[in-house]
């Protein structure tokens, strides 16, 4: 993490081709895509201040010229915003020895209690290093979160030898969770927990190392997902995430299935099977109906 903002723009300028922004190819290229001196002839800037700014030697660099950085480089918004917090992170806090600062890692009572409610849709919230700090039922149920001590998007992904079976589109899986994770990185860079989960997620997959060398950066807003689970086969759901309230390190993420599907069925399945045995039995005795006579239909 010595200079994200250096390999963020470097990884940006590989992706772009002169000809696709006009420029002619000359001479012998040692980097693929722009160089420093085409990206800063883009952007209106001199080579000397944007090779400063790519070194992080630039802290006080205007709107307007990251603007123009941007612009030069294709970046979406996300990307633009990353740009910006990597110019200007956000320094925080850190906890003390005994651990006295928890509120990053454990949520409120009562949104546990909102978790507990949404019994019709799997649910669950992540943290700035994408640990699982709560779960629904359903959620529990599709994604089997407590069957870990400490379950984490990332370590799921690369991990866990099943998780290819699980997510049937692995690749787009752990592309995105590694974009979110770097996304999360620029905004919490001195989070406890992250240089500990790159490092080990680093030493045991090559797969999260390639990907995390990209330095692509994505929010979990929405789309889809597929899942092959063990017990009601492949569903196609629709996903849904939002801040969490008064914790914007921390995302709400909902899965929904379309009304009438195949996937709404076996989620409905799944959300019977994971119901507690009290629960059902109460749920059949409100089912029974009865006739004039009092005889049970």
């Amino acid at each position: 993490m010595s200079n994200e903002l250096g390999e963020f723009l470097r990884t940006r300028r590989a992706r772009i081709t002169p000809e696709e922004v006009g420029l002619p190819r000359t001479g012998r290229r040692r980097v693929p895509g722009l160089r420093r001196d085409e990206l800063a002839r883009l952007a209106g800037v001199s080579v000397e201040y944007y090779t400063r700014l790519e070194q992080g030697r630039s802290p006080n660099v205007s709107e307007s010229v990251l603007d123009a950085i941007g612009k030069a480089l294709s970046l979406n918004e996300t990307e633009r915003d990353h740009l910006r917090i990597l110019v200007r992170p956000t320094r925080r806090a850190r906890p003390s020895p005994r651990g006295a600062n928890t509120s990053r890692t454990k949520i409120r009572p009562s949104v546990q209690l909102v978790l507990d409610q949404m019994d019709r849709m799997p649910a669950f919230i992540f943290g700035p290093t994408l640990d699982v700090l709560a779960f629904n039922r359903l959620g529990d149920a599709l994604n089997g979160f407590s069957a870990t001590d400490r379950p984490n998007l990332c370590r799921s992904i690369f991990l866990d030898p099943k998780a290819k079976d699980f997510y049937p589109q692995w690749s787009c899986a752990a592309e995105d969770t590694v974009a979110v994770l770097r996304w999360m990185a620029g905004r919490n860079p001195d989070e406890p927990g992250l240089a500990p989960l790159i490092g080990e997620l680093s030493i045991h997959s090559q797969e999260f190392r390639e990907l995390w060398a990209k330095h692509n950066v994505k929010e979990k807003t929405f789309g889809g997902k597929l899942i092959n689970h063990s017990l009601v086969g492949e569903l196609d759901l629709a996903f849904e995430s939002f801040p969490l309230p008064g914790e914007p390190d921390m995302v709400l993420v909902t899965y929904v299935a379309q009304p009438g599907s195949p996937s709404a069925e076996k989620l409905a399945l799944l959300a019977s099977w994971s119901q507690p045995e009290h629960e059902r039995v109460a749920a059949d005795r409100g089912g029974v109906t009865r006739s004039a006579d009092g005889v049970e239909d």
